[in-house]
């Protein structure tokens, strides 16, 4: 299993905070190995304290199911195949702001978890944080 480094994921949240800081909105980013442990995280100044949890519920959940945590989102409304998931594993987080990140041989050695404002925006600053 190939993982991500500690010279990547502090690019990765770096790249999150530019992107954060662009947009005007105030962040916490979490970034987990491929074994869903924390391998490099970010408060920004004035962050929300309770998005701290988020943040890293958000990366587990998406390299748990290796998949996007908005996605898992959809499969576990009322009636969908996965309801009620965010009960299993400690806890997990099914809306947006969770993605996997894959190396370029396709595969999945980590995944980023961003929370502290929309989810819109949550999704958005992941998605630059990982294309870093």
């Amino acid at each position: 299993m190939s993982d991500i480094t500690l010279e990547q994921a502090q690019k990765i949240v770096a790249k999150a905070i530019e992107k954060a800081t662009e947009i005007g909105t105030k962040m916490d980013i979490a970034v987990v190995d491929a074994g869903a442990n924390l391998k490099a995280f970010a408060r920004m100044d004035g962050a929300w304290l309770g998005s701290i949890d988020i943040a890293i519920k958000k990366a587990r959940t998406a390299r748990f199911f290796d998949m996007p945590t908005g996605a898992i989102g959809e499969l576990s409304q009322p009636g969908g195949p996965l309801y009620n998931i965010e009960h299993s594993n400690g806890g997990l987080i099914t809306f947006p702001g969770g993605l996997p990140i894959v190396n370029s041989g396709g595969e999945v050695i980590g995944a980023i978890g961003v929370s502290g404002s929309t989810v819109e925006d949550d999704h958005t600053v992941a998605k630059a944080g990982i294309e870093a």
